[in-house]
């Protein structure tokens, strides 16, 4: 006869699980890194959006490891923005996979994915993919999580 599981023992084999089931997804591979200038074209491209639709936002670029490669904010912007564009963006670089899609998976029924260290699952992160691999990522945050995803994917454009 087994002992009876703790709670911090059955907690982590869901987490286990549940991490098993997001890893399953093909994902595209990990490529170089981006280079800071396409990080600041990308950057730019997001920011015109930004100032064309007069959101006030912070915009961040990581590599494909989550590290912070160049980050814009326009003035008055409100004051987590920045670390909130930072983590969305790091998260979708980790995760390989955009923020939209994890806060989804928490919407569809699973908010034990809220428990995931480094996963922000709200839109606005999205994988920066250069011939089939993720080489960064980019975040924006200060407007709504729809809009936030509107100026990353403008950004995305931009690379092109």
């Amino acid at each position: 006869m087994s002992a009876p599981r703790t709670i911090a023992q059955i907690s982590i084999v869901f987490i286990f699980v549940l991490l098993a089931g997001v890893a399953s997804a093909q994902r595209p591979p990990y490529g170089p890194e981006i280079t800071l200038d396409n990080a600041k074209k990308i950057a730019a491209a997001a920011i015109v959006e930004a100032k064309k639709n007069s959101w006030n936002v912070a915009v961040a670029i990581v590599n494909n490891h989550g590290f912070l490669v160049y980050y814009e904010r326009l003035d008055d912007t409100q004051t987590a923005s920045p670390e909130i564009a930072i983590e969305k963006a790091r998260s979708s670089a980790m995760f390989r996979r955009t923020t939209r899609e994890m806060e989804d998976t928490v919407n569809k029924g699973r908010p034990s994915f809220l428990g995931i260290r480094s996963a922000m699952t709200v839109s606005g992160g999205l994988p920066i993919i250069s011939s089939g691999k993720i080489i960064g990522a980019i975040g924006v945050s200060g407007v709504t999580s729809d809009q936030d995803e509107q100026v990353a994917k403008a950004g995305l454009e931009g690379m092109k």
